[in-house]
């Protein structure tokens, strides 16, 4: 596992040693999970369906009380308030939802008011704070527009708004991409890593899908069966996943596997020779360099590029390939500790 990566800024969130355990089923969602988010980062949580992130992140503002632990917010530590200290608490908490839960009968403007209504904001204050933020998601357009008017990306352009309504410090988003299509789910991630910058927001959300942490967290942490399995920078984890479910989550996004018809038609190797299938992955200072061609010209191999990408994760280079490398097993094995001598992440694919 790799080892987590402490947030450079102080902490927003810090959950330490959550346990909860549903009678119902005997179902244990969180087993001694602690986390922590530095103020201003957007950090991710992933994984499949059942392994306790929703559960998790209910556990920030304790619409989830954990049977065990402690769950500190703003430097408050919640599980100790009263009732009244943790509504005003939650009010530096904003949430958005996968599904939207707006209210039918109501404006874009009136569902964007209403958490100040049951605040009980007086109505020009409301007004005010309406004005305010629907321009910062796009929707001063349709401030009087009902849902039904609605895209599924506007909706949910207005579950954030009516998150931000309160001046939250804090946005928890719960799946808040996974009703959408591709194209509106990266304009709604753009939408969300902007506001993080122009409102100095922390961000924490949960996915099932890799290509969301991809696109707008600068930390991650992988989920399975309740407990965190792997924890890191978003650049660290994509290059060098050490968990086999953080592998499984890579392999989908960076597209990595190659197609067996692929390999059916990869010629044999010569008399005296062997072929060895490798994915290699390139990072760092290394992620430019012409490293195909020169462990062929300087090992003397044949070297097929089967297949390769060349992408951005948070910003640094990346680059992914698979090769099929022919020549005597001596030197195939001296050109891929070159390889690795490198610091490029060379794995054995299956033949």
């Amino acid at each position: 596992m790799l080892d987590p990566i402490a947030p450079s800024r102080p902490a927003a969130i810090r959950l330490s040693f959550l346990r909860k355990r549903f009678a119902a089923g005997g179902v244990t969602a969180l087993d001694d999970v602690s986390l922590e988010v530095g103020q201003g980062e957007v950090f991710g949580i992933v994984g499949r369906s059942g392994a306790g992130k929703s559960t998790l992140i209910r556990c920030v503002n304790l619409l989830e009380r954990p049977d065990a632990g402690r769950v500190e917010v703003l430097g408050a530590d919640l599980l100790s308030l009263d009732e009244a200290a943790l509504n005003a608490a939650r009010r530096g908490t904003g949430m958005v939802f996968q599904h939207f839960n707006l209210h039918t009968r109501r404006t874009v403007a009136e569902n964007v008011a209403f958490p100040l209504e049951v605040a009980g904001l007086p109505r020009a204050e409301r007004a005010a704070r309406v004005a305010e933020i629907l321009p910062l998601v796009g929707l001063e357009a349709r401030r009087d527009a009902y849902p039904a008017q609605l895209s599924g990306g506007q909706k949910q352009r207005v579950g954030i708004a009516r998150a931000l309504a309160s001046h939250p410090r804090i946005l928890l988003c719960d799946e808040a991409t996974s009703a959408l299509d591709p194209e509106t789910t990266r304009e709604i991630l753009a939408l969300i890593r902007d506001l993080r910058d122009r409102l100095d927001l922390t961000v924490l959300l949960i996915t099932h899908e890799m290509s969301v942490v991809k696109a707008i967290c600068d930390r991650v942490a992988v989920m399975e069966a309740g407990r965190i399995i792997e924890e890191g920078r978003v650049f660290d984890v994509f290059t060098r996943p050490a968990h086999v479910t953080t592998r499984r989550f890579v392999a989908e996004v960076i597209g990595h596997a190659v197609p067996p018809g692929t390999l059916a038609r990869l010629p044999a190797p010569a008399e005296g020779q062997e072929r060895r299938l490798v994915q290699v992955v390139f990072a760092g200072p290394h992620s430019t360099r012409a490293v195909v061609s020169e462990a062929s010209r300087d090992f003397g191999l044949d070297i097929n590029i089967i297949s390769g990408r060349v992408d951005e994760i948070a910003g640094e280079p990346f680059g992914v390939m698979a090769l099929a490398a022919y020549g005597p097993p001596a030197r195939v094995e001296a050109g891929l500790d070159w390889m690795k001598g490198l610091g490029l992440d060379v794995t054995e694919l299956a033949p």
